[in-house]
């Protein structure tokens, strides 16, 4: 089904919108996927904040223009599935995890920082633990010297008091 120019516009201004507020975006190839799969992606994309499109590759190329993602325009070609977010690694996760369980979703490019990632690339990004893991890595790294000093003087405290019941 063919869209009509006021369609095709609003489509370009919603990636767009989406680009703006976007740190990553990922493609893939979905050739040969289940609608099935495609949802149980979707669903999965949608709860960690990711927004999966599957859009015509010129209005694409229109959307990033211009944004940090043009860097990879020349490399949508294909059916593929575009995947925006605002979280850095959330996108990369989503349909890196995807792909080992599929192995007809292929991932051909993304883009991060004005950069763009080949295969590889968006794997290692998709390695990088959230957000949300950081910080408590980070806390359990601050709260360690204090809990083994809790520890310590416990056991010291522990100790004197030994002391004094034997000397009673």
């Amino acid at each position: 089904m063919s869209l009509n120019r006021s369609e095709k516009e609003a489509v370009i201004t919603e990636v767009t919108d989406l680009a703006a507020k976007a740190q990553t975006l990922v493609m893939a190839e979905y050739r040969g996927i289940t609608v099935a799969d495609m949802t149980n992606l979707r669903v999965k994309a949608r709860s960690l904040g990711v927004s999966l499109s599957v859009l015509k590759n010129t209005l694409a190329r229109r959307a990033v223009a211009g944004t940090q993602f043009e860097v990879v325009a020349d490399q949508m070609t294909g059916p593929l599935i575009y995947g925006f977010s605002e979280d850095a690694v959330a996108a990369a996760k989503v349909v890196a995890e995807f792909a080992k369980t599929n192995d007809k979703l292929v991932i051909r490019a993304g883009a991060f920082a004005g950069k763009a990632l080949d295969v590889n690339g968006v794997k290692q990004l998709a390695s990088i633990p959230s957000k949300e893991v950081l910080l408590a890595q980070l806390c359990g790294l601050l709260m360690s010297p204090m809990s083994r000093t809790a520890v310590v003087l416990g056991a010291l405290a522990a100790k004197k008091g030994e002391g004094e019941a034997v000397a009673a």
